[in-house]
């Protein structure tokens, strides 16, 4: 087997001693590498929950998802019914929109994500399914989709409910799932304020209840969450440079304890790991040597992206090799997996990637053939 070393990447680093997990005072949290898909830390990351407001990014995903297929646009109106309209009334937190008024889907989309308003869930979810059971419906579906095995949601909202339920695990896979398949909608959950232009009154300006946003650390969402049997909860992303960390904790003292516990965690990741990328869709490409085709090399590819993230301690045992019986001999189809992408930590094989032939390689002709053959007989080569 041919064994190419590509990447060897040693770090001097003076201490050897192992890297001590942060302190989280919550009852559950995760912290994530979004392109590595990597869980740094963990601390009771199955334990079922009540997500509260963390319930609405999946809201927000279904109605993004519509967006992407252009089945809604931002400027469509809803009417708001008396169902909607009892939930600002009720001490929830609201967008305080009223009966009848009829509200743009940005609108309602911009009261959910910034001020966590209730009744402009239950207005888009109406709007968009006729009823709120029908849309719950459609997030259990996108739920079962995205692979939050231990997640039931049983409104849009996330006031309390015995079958609203999930993990953080779960709550960070659909919190990665939001930032990579709606970036452009995405950038809502990073606007600090929001005024709505109410009817019968003053318009009311309410701010961005993620603390984060206001700390200038690079966070850029996600949703705060708040029950009393459940007490304070966060789903954050922090984006610096190249790499995006998500972190989702639940069971905070208080607000402030959510935000700097979450602060915590997020720094800790950034300061103790990092993520490397090793190859890109159908981009990096990698030399394989071929035999009895009409060259002798032929260009391989790997159909995801791949990224590894590692503490900084371990860091200088990263090791990638490109493994493969070769030379590979002609013809080659494309697409043809042709060779294995492994990656070591010291000598341990941490991930295995296939990769796959980018273009199509014809066998040459008999004559030719014959040559090489005889040729690789008497000498060993090709």
């Amino acid at each position: 087997m041919n064994k190419f070393f590509l990447y060897f990447i040693a770090i001097l680093l003076f201490s050897n001693s192992a890297i001590s997990n942060p302190k989280i005072n919550a009852k559950t949290a995760i912290l994530m590498d979004f392109n590595s898909d990597e869980i740094i830390y963990e601390m009771d990351a199955d334990l079922s929950i009540y997500p509260a407001s963390m319930t609405k990014i999946m809201t927000t995903i279904v109605v993004f998802d519509l967006l992407k297929k252009e089945k809604i646009s931002l400027s469509d109106e809803f009417i708001v019914s008396k169902k909607a309209w009892r939930l600002s009334q009720s001490g929830y937190s609201s967008m305080f929109i009223m009966v009848n008024d009829s509200v743009t889907v940005e609108e309602l989309l911009k009261g959910i994500i910034i001020v966590s308003g209730n009744d402009a869930c239950v207005a888009l979810a109406e709007g968009i399914a006729g009823t709120e059971e029908n849309f719950v419906e459609i997030m259990n579906e996108k739920a079962a989709e995205i692979g939050m095995e231990s997640t039931n949601f049983a409104n849009s909202s996330g006031i309390n409910h015995t079958e609203n339920y999930s993990t953080v695990r779960d709550i960070a896979l659909m919190t990665k799932y939001l930032i990579k398949n709606y970036p452009e909608y995405y950038e809502m959950y990073a606007e600090k304020e929001f005024t709505w232009n109410r009817t019968g009154g003053d318009p009311i300006k309410q701010f961005n209840r993620n603390g984060l946003l206001f700390k200038n650390l690079g966070v850029d969402g996600v949703k705060t969450g708040y029950l009393a049997v459940e007490k304070y909860s966060l789903a954050s992303s922090l984006k610096k440079d190249t790499r995006r960390l998500i972190a989702v904790g639940s069971g905070f003292d208080s607000n402030a304890a959510r935000t700097s516990q979450s602060i915590r965690l997020l720094s800790w990741g950034l300061r103790n790991t990092d993520t490397y990328e090793i190859s890109k869709k159908n981009s990096t490409t990698f030399d394989i040597r071929s035999w009895l085709g009409k060259k002798d090399i032929i260009k391989g590819t790997t159909k995801e992206d791949v990224f590894i993230t590692l503490s900084k301690k371990d860091s200088r045992f990263l090791k990638v090799s490109l493994d493969y019986n070769g030379p590979v001999k002609a013809p080659i189809e494309k697409d043809q997996e042709i060779a294995k992408l492994n990656i070591y930590k010291k000598d341990e094989l941490i991930r295995s990637i296939p990769v796959y032939s980018s273009e199509e390689l014809k066998k040459v002709n008999f004559l030719k053939s014959l040559f090489l053959s005889l040729n690789y007989l008497v000498w060993g080569d090709v």
